[in-house]
């Protein structure tokens, strides 16, 4: 029928409604109503009657007879008649996937009752002559199916993918010629895609199969190709005609992925196939999952902590503070639990910023505006690599390292920023810039910096070109990038935490909650596919947002005093640390087993959201 692109008139329908009933096929070339190859119905009669005769009574005029098969053909069009575009389209995406596992009677049993057809007849033919190898008449088949698509023109590009296997094929096989007359007589007359066509011809030159295949990126003549090349003629065929390949499968996973996404609290990387999930039930993760209980709290500080960072590879953290001192911390992989490893001294003016190198084998150390001295420190032995001060008129407050690992770029407020190596060389600088944070991207040569101008811009050491990037109306305290280097998270004073794309140039979000003022905090991206967000506040609370959300899904107390930073392990989505001026890091992880779930449940149950709840309420 018209409406699954059978394009027949209801005199064909009666027809093959008719057909159906009595048990025969209404088709040509050997095809079921349902498209598909006949199966064997192991001498079983399968028809549409329930179980009654299909003749009726022998003995029954014959009128009756008809009026009562008038009466069956009508009730069966009324009942088909009933089905609406989307219920058809769902009987047809179950035939097609109970065909794919080879329940061929029941998908026939199914097309019978519901009147539908899984596929066109032609389509049928198509696919069965393109699995069996049998070029030439899945060549005449596009003759047939050239009137049911919506691009005729697709039909050039179906013959030169159907030409291509055929010449492969002839290849591995050894049959040169052949395979030489395809490439001369079949596929440069079409005249299309003539780049594809010189490569095809070098795998003339092929000694052996292996090395076709390997040269060719095939699999080799059989199923296993021709199934992937049905799939790319499929593309070019409505719909209606043929369905695209495991559609049914298509559909289920796209809306196991958007359940995911729409899940805020979703933290963990899963697998992308179906086995791993439940159709049965909706996808939800629990709060009790997320990094927002304190797991454990570090006090060997004695004085506030301005600074805490992870390592890259997420065993170590490091924490600076204002008693002068830097505290390497170990994470243990398996309890992730963290012991003290090394504690580095010195700092005379106090630690406000750190960077890792890319490699973690260093680690730099700056102090707040009236500091004009900078620290390398030898992680692995605990050595001072280096102690950097270009005059004592700077302000080294920021650094960022490049991503080769040989040079960093470092500045401050007092109106300059360099670039130097491992040993404090100075190679270039950049005159007449008022620094307050310092970002290296990815392409090794632009350096972000945010100044007193209220904007990040863009410094080329190379051409010695900037550029304006991002323009607030505020002053911005801190930012930070995301691994990819598109998106930057601004701490802007009075404001709060701002979103922008670096690429396009435009804010793509303002987080709600963060009390924001004058004072310097670091927010951080994090979690799985850095999906979040997480800043400290004025207001001593830590504050995580879903990175598509405005508004946060998570509201952490337990600091005293400000929270002046937050860090989330790259490598471990459940745990953050914060530090404080309340002189402690918090480590942060998912809830403790003990009575967490009843909790959470019970004040669902209640309408009291978990996300509104002090840490200390849920433990």
């Amino acid at each position: 029928m018209q409406a699954n692109g059978a394009g027949q008139g209801q005199n064909q329908e009666l027809a093959c409604l008719s057909a159906a009933q009595n048990g025969e096929s209404s088709s040509t070339e050997e095809a079921h109503s349902n498209g598909l190859i006949p199966s064997n119905n192991n001498g079983n009669n399968v028809n549409n009657n329930n179980g009654a005769p299909s003749g009726g009574d022998p003995g029954a005029p014959a009128s009756s007879a008809a009026a009562a098969s008038g009466s069956e053909m009508g009730a069966t069009l009324k009942k088909k008649k009933r089905l609406s575009q989307s219920e058809e389209d769902v009987i047809r995406l179950i035939g097609q996937h109970l065909h794919g596992l080879g329940l061929n009677q029941t998908v026939d049993l199914l097309m019978q009752e519901s009147g539908c057809r899984l596929e066109h007849p032609a389509a049928t033919k198509f696919r069965n002559h393109v699995m069996e190898g049998e070029w030439d008449k899945a060549e005449n088949d596009l003759n047939e199916l050239k009137s049911l698509m919506h691009s005729p023109n697709a039909i050039v590009r179906m013959k030169f993918l159907l030409l291509q296997q055929k010449y492969l094929e002839y290849l591995e096989d050894g049959k040169v010629l052949e395979a030489l007359q395809v490439l001369r007589g079949e596929l440069t007359p079409l005249k299309y895609n003539t780049d594809r066509i010189h490569l095809l011809s070098g795998y003339l030159m092929c000694s052996h199969a292996e090395d076709l295949r390997a040269k060719a990126e095939w699999e080799g003549k059989g199923t296993a190709s021709r199934s992937k090349l049905l799939d790319k003629l499929q593309t070019y065929l409505p719909p209606s005609v043929m369905l695209p390949p495991r559609r049914l499968q298509t559909l289920l996973r796209q809306a196991v992925e958007l359940q995911r996404d729409r899940c805020l609290y979703h933290n963990t990387k899963l697998d992308g196939s179906l086995d791993s999930v439940s159709l049965l039930i909706d996808h939800v993760c629990s709060r009790k999952q997320f990094p927002c209980y304190t797991q454990q709290i570090l006090t060997e500080h004695c004085n506030e902590v301005w600074f805490c960072k992870f390592s890259n590879d997420g065993t170590k953290l490091a924490t600076g503070s204002k008693d002068t001192t830097v505290i390497i911390w170990q994470v243990d992989t398996e309890t992730h639990q963290l012991k003290l490893l090394k504690t580095l001294e010195g700092h005379a003016y106090g630690v406000s910023y750190l960077a890792w190198s890319p490699d973690d084998n260093y680690l730099i150390a700056c102090g707040p505006d009236d500091c004009s001295e900078l620290w390398l420190w030898n992680v692995q032995t605990g050595e001072l690599r280096t102690k950097m001060s270009q005059s004592h008129e700077d302000s080294l407050t920021s650094v960022a390292w490049n991503p080769d690992g040989k040079r960093f770029v470092t500045g401050g407020q007092r109106g300059q920023f360099y670039q130097c190596d491992l040993d404090g060389n100075l190679l270039d600088s950049w005159e007449g810039v008022r620094v307050q944070c310092l970002w290296c991207l990815s392409d090794g040569k632009t350096v972000l910096a945010s100044d007193t101008h209220q904007r990040i811009r863009g410094y080329n050491f190379e051409d010695l070109t900037d550029r304006n990037i991002v323009q607030e109306d505020h002053p911005i305290m801190s930012f930070t990038v995301s691994k990819n280097g598109r998106l930057a998270l601004l701490n802007v004073a009075t404001q709060g935490v701002h979103l922008w794309d670096l690429q396009d140039r435009v804010l793509v979000r303002k987080y709600q909650g963060v009390t924001q003022g004058f004072y310097t905090i670091h927010s951080c991206f994090g979690g799985h596919n850095e999906d979040f967000i997480a800043s400290g506040s004025e207001d001593h609370k830590l504050y995580i947002w879903h990175k598509r959300s405005e508004l946060p899904i998570a509201e952490l107390t337990g600091h005293t005093r400000t929270v002046n930073c937050v860090s989330w392990n790259p490598q471990v989505p459940g745990m953050m640390a914060s530090a404080s001026d309340d002189g402690t890091v918090r480590i942060w992880g998912p809830a403790p087993f003990v009575d967490s779930q009843d909790f959470e449940g019970s004040c669902k149950a209640m309408g009291i959201h978990p996300a509104v709840l002090p840490d200390d309420a849920l433990l």
